[in-house]
This record gives structure tokens, sequence and C-alpha cells, in this order.
């Protein structure tokens, strides 16, 4: 059976078998032996009496069928790195079951509850910083939706608003290292995961910046959008005292919002709040110089980088000890001299809660770029840093462990799953010719090559909508990234030029970006069936929906940067 036939009874057995309800996973690795029996023995398809035979049936586990096991255990599952994705799933599950994202939320508000969207940007700010700890999306989106969606709710917010925020924000988890999108990408196409790492970081921040700069742009033309607290107690408050029939649950509302605006009114203001922000802030930095210190201290008089044959360690030689030194020197003189003891204290109290995920995002980040560990290693670190949290929080318990390693279980086994599947279709594929073929087909169809990106990006966007990340890494990034790599490098984007060594690099970052819009993508969201789990009755799916037209705009605005400037992922390479 010749490929282009193959290729459409592909399409259509999978989309059908997904239809019936088939998990992808198993929907994969039937049309996976299927390919193989329709390239190498297709008359046992019309006449089954013939079995054994042909190729495959007549030497079963030799030819052709040795490239699934080959692919599945040799390519995938026996791969080192993959191990990181339950440790960054466990370190998730342990965030988001204990009170560590609640404090970084509470410390976050203090410094903006007196801006407008002040809620709504701290909301984008705390999903930021849970990206950059574990990187999974599901479990972002529902602590947002636990924490940030009733209060943003019980402030007046405009609903939709509200859910775009969360859905949107706690998708950045894709795009923000340490992103298990990016390091199944790597995987599968060979390419170097801390590159991809670092080319992430500032589309994944400028996509962030997106969202907190339409916050700030729809709020300022519509304040109603985003009344400030003070506002929404006063107006609450003028309609409780306007009735003298309150029933017990309604006085004790009014005396709780009566004790919120007294909170309010003895925070501090102005200069004097961001006096208390710069004294934190130096707080933080003392402990971060601090422990610059004491690790250049350690590879120099160690002797690690008189041992070490190659590069010494990255800011770890006997210069910076000195200058790490003169900088923790300078945090202290500013603590007691200018901020003083008593700020800084009150300064401290109010941002502590931010601190755990500094220090875990540091563990993490710091031991792969500060060249300690690879990136398996740094997952693990990364989950023993939260658990020691925990512990030190008074909030580690059998069953916070127990709750975390079941849902660890659940989510890798249905990772892992489809990725067994997916593999052996890709696999099955590729021996059979399907790349090559589809490859053939698009560069001899002499398309401009930015017209074949732009059928590239909708096709993605339209599996997004349809099909989970996981398969469509596996089953469409193997046949697109050939044909990506065989197009004239002077005709990808419209500024600048990319490197050949980004080239694999830069469209793993895009293909992150797609699938950014694929969690909101209707009819199939995932971002929306997360949230409606955890939000109040009242709001139903159709809701959710319509409340991220403006952020899926704003997502399909920084893809459009992307392919626009492809440099710009070189930027820290």
């Amino acid at each position: 059976m010749d490929v282009g036939t193959i290729s459409l009874v592909l399409m259509l057995g999978l989309i059908l078998l997904l239809a019936i309800g088939m998990p992808l996973g198993f929907a994969s690795a039937f049309m996976a032996v299927a390919v193989l029996f329709m390239k190498f023995e297709p008359a046992l398809l019309m006449n089954p009496s013939l079995w054994g035979e042909g190729l495959l049936t007549g030497r079963p586990g030799s030819g052709p069928l040795n490239i699934l096991p080959q692919r599945i255990y040799g390519d995938v599952l026996t791969s080192y790195v993959l191990i990181s994705i339950p440790l960054f799933i466990f370190m998730a599950a342990l965030l988001e079951r204990s009170g560590i994202a609640k404090e970084m939320y509470s410390s976050l508000n203090v410094w903006l509850n007196r801006t407008r969207g002040g809620i709504a940007i701290v909301t984008s700010i705390m999903a930021v910083i849970m990206a950059a700890m574990s990187g999974i999306i599901g479990g972002e989106v529902v602590l947002l939706g636990l924490i940030a969606l009733p209060q943003m709710l019980r402030l007046g917010y405009n609903q939709n608003l509200a859910i775009g925020v969360i859905c949107a924000s706690g998708s950045l988890g894709t795009m923000i290292p340490p992103s298990i999108v990016l390091i199944i990408y790597g995987l599968i196409t060979e390419t170097s995961i801390k590159a991809l790492f670092t080319a992430a970081f500032i589309p994944g921040f400028m996509l962030a910046s997106f969202i907190i700069i339409y916050i700030i742009i729809r709020t300022t033309l519509k304040p109603e959008d985003a009344p400030l607290p003070e506002e929404t107690i006063a107006r609450k408050l003028a309609a409780f005292d306007a009735r003298s029939d309150l029933s017990p649950s309604e006085i004790q509302e009014r005396d709780e919002l009566l004790a919120e605006q007294a909170d309010l009114e003895s925070q501090p203001r102005g200069g004097e709040k961001w006096a208390l922000f710069g004294a934190f802030m130096n707080v933080v930095f003392a402990g971060f110089t601090a422990a610059l210190f004491l690790r250049a201290s350690f590879f120099e008089f160690s002797g690690s980088n008189a041992a070490n044959t190659g590069d010494a360690a990255f800011w770890g030689t006997a210069e910076y000890i000195g200058y790490f030194a003169v900088m923790f020197g300078i945090s202290m003189a500013l603590m007691f001299f200018v901020f003083g003891r008593a700020r800084t204290a009150l300064g401290w109290s109010m941002g502590k809660g931010l601190v755990p995920p500094i220090v875990v995002i540091g563990v993490v980040m710091g031991s792969i770029y500060g060249g300690i560990t690879g990136i398996t290693e740094a997952a693990g670190m990364g989950a023993m840093a939260v658990f020691v949290i925990a512990v030190l929080r008074g909030e580690a318990s059998p069953e916070l462990v127990w709750d975390s390693l079941m849902r660890t279980l659940k989510s890798t086994g249905t990772i892992v799953w489809v990725t067994i599947g997916a593999t052996a279709l890709a696999g099955a594929y590729t021996i059979a010719g399907g790349p090559t073929y589809v490859a053939d087909f698009i560069v001899g169809s002499e398309l401009p090559t930015m017209v074949v990106i732009l059928f590239m990006m909708l096709i993605l966007l339209f599996m997004g909508a349809f099909m989970d990340w996981v398969g469509i890494v596996l089953l469409i990034i193997p046949v697109f990234l050939p044909i990506v790599l065989k197009l004239p490098l002077d005709e990808i984007g419209l500024f600048g030029e990319l490197n050949p060594r980004h080239v694999a690099i830069w469209f793993g970052v895009v293909f992150c970006m797609n699938m950014q819009v694929s969690f909101l993508s209707p009819p199939f969201g995932p971002a929306a069936f997360y949230l409606k789990s955890v939000a109040p009755p009242h709001i139903t799916l159709t809701d959710i929906f319509k409340g991220f037209l403006p952020f899926i705009a704003i997502q399909l605005i920084a893809l459009s940067v992307l392919l626009i400037w492809p440099p710009i992922i070189s930027i820290l390479l």
C-alpha cells in the first residue's frame, strides 16, 4: 500500500477511534500496528487466512515489528530525563496541597491591593512564579481557581476578566521553564533541554507581560471591571446600613467587612509601602549574596575549581568571593543605616510569603544554570526543597505525601501511556516512509516558506483544540520538524535571521506557544475543565470559554511575535 493511502487511513482511523472515546494512548498504539500491516503485509487485511506467511506475521518479533519495542523502550522510556516529569509533578502536588502558595498570594496581595486591577495582576504574577517552580499547568489553574477566583468575585471584578486571567496565566507553565512540554519536545527531537529552557525565558515572560499590560489597560479604561477593595467594601457596608432587618449571617458579614476595612486603613500607603518593599527586597538580596558567597567559597577552598579540567564553576572563583562579600556588606549597611531595623522587620513580615517560592526557583533553576546538576537532579532537589519547607512550616504529614504521590502516579501514568502509544505510532509511520512523504509533498509544492509555517501553525492550533499536547508533540513534531529544518533560513520570519543551530529550538518554543492557545481553545480546552472543577456552580463552561476570548487573542499576538522575529529566542542563548 502506498504511503499516501496509509496517511489518509491513519488520519481517518485516529479521528474515528478518538471520536468513539478510545484513549489517545491506545488509539495510537492500535494505529501503529495497523500502519505496519498496511505497509508490510497488506494482503492479510483482505485475507486473514494468510496469517503467518508475511513479513510481519511470519517472523513475529523480528523485522519491521522491532520498531515498536525499539521506539518505546529504547528511545523514550529508558531516557534518564523522563524521570524529571514525575518529580516536577510531585513538587507541584506538594505546593498545591501545602499552604505555601496561599501565603505567597497573600504576600503579593499586600503590595498591590490598592492598585486598580491589583488582584488580577497578583494572580498573573503568582502564576509566573508557580510556573517557574514546577511547570505543571492543571495544578496551577485549580490552585488559582481556589485562591484567586473567590477573592476577585467577592470584590466585584468582572467575571470574564477573572476567569480569563486565571486560565491564561495558569497555562504559563507551558512556556516558562521548567516546562514539561519543553522536556518532552527535547526528549523526542533530541534537542538540548537546557537550551530550550533558555530560549523560552523571554517569550514566556513576554506573554506574561502582555497579560499584565492587558489587565492594566482594561481596568484603566473600564474601572468598573476591577473595583478597588475599599470601594467594594464601602458599597457593601452602605447597602447594609440602609437596612434594619439584617439576618445573623448578614450581621457577621458586615462585621467581617468592617474588620477588613480597618485592616486596609491601617496598612501603609504610598512611599512608605514602597520603602517597606525595598527593605524586604534588601533582605532577600542579602540572603542571595550570602548563598553565592558560600557557594564560591566552597568551590574555591574545596579544590573543585583546581580539579576541574574544564572551565571553573560559574561565579565560583576566588574573585567572586570578594564581590559577593562586598555586596552582602552593602546590603547589611542598608538594612541597619538606611531602612532601619523596625522597617526591615515590618517589610519582612509583609513579604515573607514570597521567600519559599524564591528558594524553590533558586534551587531548581540555579542548580541547572549554575552547572551543579542536570534537569532530572534539579527536579528532585526542587521536590525535596518543597517538602523541607512544608516540614519547617509544620504542614508536612503522611496524608500530604500520600495525596501528592497518588496525584503524581495518576498524572504520570496518563503521560506515559500516551507516550507509549504515540511513540509507537510515530515509529511505525516513520518506517513506512510517512515523514519523508509529507516533507517531499510540502517542500515540492514550492509554497513560500512563511506560508508553509503558517499552514503548520493552523494544523497545530486545530489539533490542539481536540488533542492533548503529549499526543501532538509525539505525533506531529517528528513530521513537521524535518520539514522546518529543510526550509531556507533567510525566509523564516520577517526580521532577523536564525542561527542554523537554533532552528529546532525556535520551533520548539513556537510549538509551546501554540500549546498555550490549545489550553484555552474550545471545545476541549483543558483549562476550562480544570477551572470548572473548582468554580462556583453559577459559572458554566460557556461563561468560562467566553472569558477566554481576549486572552486567546493575546496568545496569538505573542505567537505572531515569534513568527515575525524568530531571533528573539536567541537573545539568551
